[in-house]
Order: structure tokens, then C-alpha cells, then sequence
């Protein structure tokens, strides 16, 4: 098995397996540790229905169940999905399927999506979901903070608060409330799984 540092990758069937490692230690799963985050996206997006860019093996498109659509480069993370009972594609799966339809989606989510490339590049990405997007659909965007940057060799680009204001910007949301979560900022530089989170939607 690869170690973490010879990913460099988020497309093969090696990172699918990391992501699945990660899931597994017991306490983990004894304590519920994702408790606060399905709580947290529950509470932003309601009852919208969602489409998650970058889904990998599903863990925050469970929390949207059953509101959430995924969509993800990666057919073994998709396949992951699948296997948990999830709705997820890949992406040229996702433009033939009955769910590619014009504004279709109140809710458009990015978690641990936007570091993984240079931000030009998650601006395209997301850009090409638009047309799926209600008028009055909600972007919310999640990365992690120090620690957590760090834990991941894929990781490309550190992106705090202004980076993600800037790309909801550039997607044409200007309604913007940043969150830091489950901790205030500072912990981001000493727990590994506080996070960035962009709130955005769009001006009426």
C-alpha cells in the first residue's frame, strides 16, 4: 500500500482507499465524530437539494441524504457512493443523467474541493454546474485550515476565507457569511479538522 506522501493524486483508486482508511478507526465511528458537521450542513442547506462537486466516497453527501446528488472525477470514489447507497456520478455520467437539468438544484456544495487545484482551475469547475443552479440556490464552500492543509499530499493550494470569497465571487455569488467550524479560527492551527466555510448565495 502507497504511503500518503506518494499521492499526488485525487483520481485513483489509491486515494479512494484513503479516504475509506481514514473512516476507519473505532473511535471514530463510537463517538460519531461527524455528529457536528452533519449538523452544520443540515442547518445551511435545509431542505434544498444539493449538488455535491467533488464527493469523493460520499461522507458529506450522506449528511445531505435524501437531498443530495454527488459528482466526482474519481469512478472508485463513485462506486464507494454506490455502494453506501448514495446518488453519485462521475462527471460524464452526471452530463447524460436525468439530474443534469437546468436549475434544477437550490444548493451547490464544495468541500475539500477548492485546494486540491489552483483556484483558476476550481473556478472552472464549478463554473460548469452553473446552469444546474436555481436562481436562488446557495454556494457553500468548505477547506480545511492549517493542520488540516497539511495532513493531505494532494493539497495544492492553501485557501482561507479571502480565496473562497474570491471564487464564490467569480460564480457570481455576492451575499457571502464566512464560518469557521466546529472551532473558532484560532484552533485551525492545532486540530486537524477545523475548517473554512463559505456561506454565499446570490443578490436578489
Amino acid at each position: 500500500m502507497p504511503s500518503m506522501a506518494s499521492l499526488d493524486s485525487t483520481g485513483g483508486e489509491e486515494y479512494t482507499e484513503r479516504l475509506k482508511r481514514l473512516e476507519q478507526p473505532l473511535w471514530k465511528r463510537v463517538l460519531d465524530v461527524q455528529a457536528p458537521y452533519r449538523w452544520n450542513l443540515r442547518r445551511l442547506f435545509g431542505d434544498r437539494e444539493v449538488l455535491e462537486v467533488g464527493c469523493g466516497i460520499g461522507r458529506c453527501l450522506a449528511h445531505l441524504a435524501p437531498h443530495g446528488v454527488g459528482v466526482d472525477h474519481n469512478e472508485h470514489s463513485i462506486a464507494e457512493c454506490r455502494r453506501r447507497g448514495l446518488t453519485a456520478f462521475t462527471v460524464d455520467e452526471f452530463a447524460e443523467s436525468g439530474y443534469a437539468e437546468p436549475g434544477r438544484f437550490t444548493g451547490m456544495l464544495a468541500a475539500h474541493l477548492v485546494e486540491h487545484m489552483p483556484r483558476a482551475e476550481a473556478v472552472e469547475i464549478l463554473s460548469g454546474y452553473l446552469d444546474h443552479l436555481a436562481p436562488d440556490a446557495r454556494l457553500v464552500l468548505i477547506c480545511p485550515q492549517e493542520l488540516g492543509y497539511r495532513s493531505d499530499s494532494t493539497h495544492v493550494e492553501f485557501t482561507d476565507f479571502d480565496a473562497l470569497t474570491d471564487v464564490a465571487r467569480r460564480l457570481g455569488f455576492t451575499k457571502i457569511e464566512p464560518l469557521s467550524f466546529p472551532f473558532p479560527r484560532f484552533a485551525g492551527k492545532f486540530f486537524k479538522y477545523n475548517e473554512f466555510v463559505l456561506v454565499a448565495d446570490r443578490q436578489p
